[in-house]
């Protein structure tokens, strides 16, 4: 199981601790990091912002970079881009998971190249939508898992920034979303055979749609077919690899053994989770 600790705003204390878990990353020195204290309350945006920010203070000259996407990556992203700006960062590329985040880094001047020519990803930065004990994710609910999912995991480091409510004690937990990509054909053979799989777990499953009404396509031309679980999932292993057997699944949502720590943002200051 993944090491947390807290501390108050006034303090944050980052350390590294050997995980049980055999899937886990090897450990590595212990390392430390704060963060004064705020004369006034934080908003959660404000947050999000700071613990983005101390993500992005892992990033070294030299670097390729994964993007992450969503409302927290987009903090990442814009200190990248204040960073090279001023100056204080150089030498650096990034690997985009959305056409949202694409935009927004050419946006920021921030230089942007693909896995085709730069295969191996020194550090990405992104959220989640869940996060349990042994930080094993859920992610995709912005609609960008795949490419999210391709970047991150050849990602020698994957630091996650998320906010308290994504914490839960099994994926699925959260009774929200936990998507899966699916082709255009067929969906709704897709949707019944996903819908019965997850039965035991009192699982529904609904076709993501846009606010139009209208079904939603992700960037790579696909449906997504969203899974709301009423108890937690047992083994997220397990249902992954599952899901992974339907012909028309593109990817879901489930992240793996893939994030080396977590920082999470609170409205009573910052935690962080290690492997």
């Amino acid at each position: 199981m993944a090491s947390l600790s807290f501390v108050s705003s006034s303090h944050l204390t980052l350390r590294r601790a050997p995980s049980p878990n055999p899937r886990s990353y090897s450990s590595s020195s212990p390392r430390s990091f704060s963060v004064k204290a705020q004369s006034v309350a934080l908003s959660q945006d404000d947050l999000k912002k700071l613990a983005a920010e101390k993500a992005v203070e892992s990033i070294k000259p030299g670097m390729v970079l994964g993007l992450g996407t969503g409302s927290t990556a987009a903090f990442a992203v814009d200190q990248i881009g204040k960073l090279l700006s001023s100056g204080e960062l150089h030498d650096i590329v990034g690997i985009p998971t959305s056409k949202r985040t694409e935009d927004q880094a050419r946006s920021l001047g921030i230089p942007l190249v693909a896995l085709d020519t730069h295969p191996r990803i020194d550090l990405a930065i992104d959220g989640a939508d869940e996060v349990d004990p042994n930080l094993d994710l859920v992610k995709g609910r912005g609609g960008a898992l795949l490419r999210e999912k391709m970047v991150e995991a050849v990602a020698e480091r994957f630091i996650v920034v998320a906010d308290d409510t994504k914490l839960v004690t099994g994926l699925g937990g959260s009774g929200l979303a936990m998507p899966v990509e699916v082709v255009q054909f067929c969906w709704k053979f897709n949707l019944i055979r996903l819908r019965d799989l997850f039965k035991e777990f009192g699982c529904d499953a609904k076709l993501r749609v846009d606010g139009d009404g209208k079904a939603y396509v992700t960037d790579n031309s696909n449906y997504i077919i969203d899974l709301y679980f009423k108890e937690p999932l047992k083994d997220g292993f397990a249902a992954g690899r599952e899901i992974g057997k339907f012909e028309g699944v593109v990817e879901h949502g489930l992240f793996l053994g893939m994030a080396t720590s977590v920082i999470i943002a609170g409205k009573n200051g910052v935690e962080v989770m290690n492997k």
